[in-house]
């Protein structure tokens, strides 16, 4: 098989939906679709690619064709040009993998209560005081922050989340596509899950607000704690009938993967060289990951450096199986006369 970059991201998919099939027959549970009633994943990541590859293809055949007649020329010649075998088939593998982790992570996060009784809040929340000298950061955040403005912009981009992580998918697969910087990103994601979900099992947790809930009782009403009520409601249904429960429960903070996402997110940034507003931005987004997860109560300060932690590591790691610089395709890939090339993103040399 021609190099991708994905070789390790592939490898990791195939081995999380053994683990998730392993786990679900040996505790006689349902692997479920991870989303459910809002549109199952395998439906929405397949159209947010088409998509872009819209958006990737009219603009050039606009430009390009000399009037409507000649437009389905342009488009015949732009598909082949943007769209060679090499690159529907990298499309296909990091669309495919990247699903078949996400949908595989979930159902393990799921099946953690089932798995491992255990809870470990009280150890993160005295790991927690002893670091804040005896208070408890949630509250500190309230006091400084307030409970009513902040609370609604915090969710905000919180809630952002729903859609950035796909929407960064649909950017390296479409446009920036074989480039060091999407292979290296979409194997960084996944190695976070793995990681991530192995921790899960190790030191199961709940979270400041399931574990001290009148602590953000005072917080305005917003769609995060909607989700957060909805969530536990999902682990009720799920831990009083595992094997009939129509979803996935997915309570399991220990350590943060938004966090550790988003740290990943600004390693590959800055070690790729890419333009200093995009890792300025990624960094700015970090820190309001930070705060927001301890904010709202979704994880200790524990959770955040651990999820710190991991996000190094995945990065770290993606950056040995990522492909080669755009500019230095592989002999396959010259042969192949793929025009495979990223985005002009970088601002200079990739950082080594």
């Amino acid at each position: 098989m021609r190099r991708t970059g994905l070789e390790l991201s592939t490898a990791l998919a195939v081995l999380s939906v053994i683990a998730a099939a392993s786990v679900a027959w040996s505790y006689g549970l349902p692997l479920r679709d991870p989303d459910g009633a809002p549109g199952p994943t395998i439906i929405r990541l397949p159209a947010m690619i088409l998509l872009a590859l819209l958006i990737d293809v009219i603009p050039r055949i606009i430009i390009r064709a000399e009037g409507w007649r000649d437009a389905r020329r342009t488009a015949g010649i732009v598909a082949r040009e943007r769209w060679t075998p090499a690159n529907l088939r990298f499309t296909f593998i990091g669309l495919a993998g990247w699903y078949a982790t996400y949908a595989a992570i979930r159902n393990l996060k799921g099946f953690v209560p089932v798995v491992n009784h255990n809870l470990y809040d009280n150890d993160l929340d005295r790991i927690d005081r002893t670091i804040f000298l005896g208070h408890r950061p949630a509250v500190l955040l309230h006091d400084a922050l307030g409970t009513g403005f902040a609370a609604h912009v915090l969710s905000f981009f919180y809630l952002g989340w729903i859609f950035a992580l796909p929407i960064s998918l649909a950017i390296v697969l479409v446009w920036v596509r074989r480039a060091r910087v999407g292979t290296w990103w979409i194997t960084a994601v996944s190695i976070d899950w793995i990681i991530g979900v192995v921790i899960n099992f190790s030191l199961p947790t709940l979270g400041p607000v399931y574990e001290r809930p009148s602590e953000f009782a005072d917080l305005a009403h917003t769609k995060t704690a909607a989700l957060q009520q909805s969530m536990m409601d999902d682990r009720i249904q799920v831990l009083v009938n595992p094997a009939h429960a129509h979803f996935v429960q997915n309570i399991a903070a220990f350590a943060s993967l938004h966090v550790a996402i988003a740290m990943s997110a600004c390693v590959v940034a800055h070690r790729a060289g890419l333009r200093r507003w995009i890792v300025w931005a990624l960094r700015a987004f970090l820190l309001i990951t930070m705060i927001d997860t301890v904010y709202f109560g979704w994880h200790y300060v524990s959770d955040v450096i651990a999820g710190l932690l991991l996000g190094i590591a995945g990065a770290w790691l993606a950056e040995r199986f990522a492909a080669t610089d755009h500019g230095e395709e592989t002999p396959d890939d010259v042969s192949a006369g793929s025009e495979l090339r990223a985005p002009n993103l970088a601002g200079g040399r990739p950082r080594k």
